[in-house]
């Protein structure tokens, strides 16, 4: 559950600025060494309508940070949990078994079985850099300026129009994503495709 009294954090992300460059998928990749197959920031492209009235759009998606994790719920050793600090789920890979429970139990299929390693990895919202007083490696690299991370309060305040459920999302009411989505008219509208590269 969410820690109460403090700053819980998550991302904004302004669809109308994002032009699927993927900068921010291969900024997190790089400052995560990740091998190949894994990703933590993925830019996914969908299209709404038919011809010729097609409309669409891009999502940059990584962890929610979500207030009531599934993935913090069905983790039987604490290798994933909700840092108390501020509200971001963090992994302890000296704990993980590699029994892939949160992987499966994420609506988003964000958490990843790294299989050299046999242990769950998953976006930490670079708390290493955060703690050094710089921003996530995704949201410094975007040449558009789409991403944020803060206080998720702050962020909604700020962005008093952003939604944190679009037409290809899951339920939100199930984990209350921590994120503020400002969002095409496109990414609300029924039946999305998402568009193979």
């Amino acid at each position: 559950m969410a820690n109460e009294g403090s700053a819980r954090k998550g991302f904004y992300f302004n669809q109308d600025n994002c032009i699927g460059c993927r900068t921010c998928q291969i900024a997190c990749k790089d400052k995560n060494d990740n091998e190949i197959g894994v990703v933590f920031r993925r830019v996914t492209d969908y299209e709404v309508g038919a011809y010729p009235a097609v409309k669409g759009y891009h999502y940059a998606a990584t962890c929610n940070h979500c207030e009531n994790p599934a993935c913090v719920e069905v983790c039987p050793n604490g290798a994933t949990y909700l840092n108390e600090a501020d509200g971001t789920v963090q992994h302890d890979d000296s704990k993980c078994i590699g029994c892939e429970y949160c992987v499966k139990a994420c609506p988003y299929g964000h958490p990843q079985l790294v299989e050299s390693l046999h242990v769950v990895h998953r976006c930490n919202a670079c708390i290493q850099l955060r703690e050094a007083g710089e921003q996530p490696a995704c949201v410094a690299a975007c040449p558009m300026r789409a991403l944020e991370f803060g206080d998720i309060d702050e962020l909604r305040a700020a962005h008093p129009e952003g939604v944190n459920q679009l037409a290809m999302l899951p339920d939100a009411s199930q984990t209350n994503p921590s994120v503020v989505i400002d969002a095409k008219a496109a990414a609300l509208e029924a039946d999305p495709v998402q568009v193979a590269l």
